[in-house]
């Protein structure tokens, strides 16, 4: 069945200031991630035309971040509009309740949750990857360096150390310490460089291994020498993007590999679940921006209502990043820290209309 004719004439109005707000955002934000590149421009061969294409590139994982905002001040302020015209007031008198009003409001929110998804999961993380692989090669730069001694990464029974991982996941200076079911060292292995050849192997160059037999040691140099490994270049592309801006099957394999590992995966687990509510985030906003369409015009002008959804909004990004920081340095239920901000704000949504509703 169709949308009723106010629910088209709600969507239309939703819809049209959700994009304009979005856009606003979106400009806003590139303009200021364009400054900040400037600091880079001139290092190695990075000039203005990657900075450029570095935001465009950036773009939709800005969508993703600034969705439910987006949604949260168009809503209001489409509502709002219609409080002024008293159009609600309209509806209401026609026999809309607030509860068949909310599920109008969720039946178009749907149009924001399944955006919100496809973004997130197949449009952001490549662009993300993208942007960042761009970056590194015009500054000449590695992936990532945790220590000055380079990149460690735990695999099975061995200590992996990576001095460089380039942009397109070759490895250079590579050193690997191979221990027993005893923990004993067993060998080590130095390379020059890794490349990755099939689902559970690089082929590495110039090989140096030193195999440890009881009392003795024995040498020996090989010019090329497969390593067979659980390590990707999936895993390894995770260090060019931050955990909110990858794939939820990027985001699961990789927690997968942290806890085989028996490494810390309380950040990357607070991502996926994060993966999953951020896109309900929209149906809440919506929620929220609705009691403040039942407030008459004197009780506060449109431009007044719209101040107060951008705090508002602003004040949900703010959450959303303080409880994944608070989550994983306190080692809080990645489950409760993904979904506190949201729940929040529908226990706020709900808090207002039964205000407003007394009222």
């Amino acid at each position: 069945m169709g949308l009723k004719v106010y629910e088209r004439y709600l969507a239309r109005e939703i819809y049209a200031a959700t994009a304009l707000v979005l856009m606003a955002f979106l400009m806003l934000f590139a303009f200021f991630d364009l400054i900040h590149e400037f600091e880079d421009i001139g290092k190695g061969v990075y000039q203005l035309q990657h900075a450029a294409g570095f935001v465009l590139l950036s773009v939709p994982g800005r969508i993703y971040e600034l969705f439910p905002i987006a949604v949260l001040i168009g809503t209001l302020y489409a509502l709002t509009l219609l409080a002024h015209h008293s159009e609600i007031i309209v509806l209401r008198t026609a026999g809309l309740s607030t509860a068949s009003l909310l599920v109008s409001l969720a039946k178009l929110g749907t149009t924001f949750i399944a955006l919100t998804f496809v973004v997130g999961e197949f449009v952001a993380p490549p662009a993300e990857k993208a942007a960042q692989q761009l970056r590194l090669k015009a500054l000449s730069s590695m992936v990532a360096q945790e220590f000055r001694s380079g990149l460690w990464i735990k695999d099975e029974m061995s200590f992996v150390n990576v001095r460089d991982v380039l942009p397109d996941t070759r490895l250079r200076g590579v050193r690997i310490y191979e221990f027993d079911k005893q923990h004993q060292l067993r060998s080590i292995s130095d390379a020059e460089e890794g490349e990755f050849q099939s689902p559970d192997q690089w082929r590495l160059r110039v090989v140096m291994q030193t195999v440890f037999e009881g009392d003795a040691a024995r040498v020996s140099r090989m010019p090329e020498l497969i390593w067979h490994s659980a390590l990707t270049p999936n895993i390894l592309s995770v260090l060019m993007v931050v955990p909110e801006r990858m794939s939820f099957v990027d985001l699961f394999q990789y927690v997968r590999h942290l806890e085989e590992n028996q490494q810390s995966a309380q950040r990357y687990s607070i991502a996926l679940w994060k993966k999953l509510v951020y896109p309900l985030a929209a149906l809440v906003m919506m929620a929220l921006a609705l009691p403040f369409a039942y407030m008459q015009g004197r009780q506060g002008a449109v431009s007044l209502k719209v101040f107060a959804g951008i705090m508002l909004g602003i004040t949900f990004h703010m959450l959303n990043g303080l409880f994944s920081s608070l989550g994983a340095i306190n080692n809080w239920t990645p489950f409760y820290s993904a979904i506190t901000p949201s729940g929040l704000f529908l226990m706020a949504a709900a808090g207002m209309l039964w205000w407003v509703e007394r009222r």
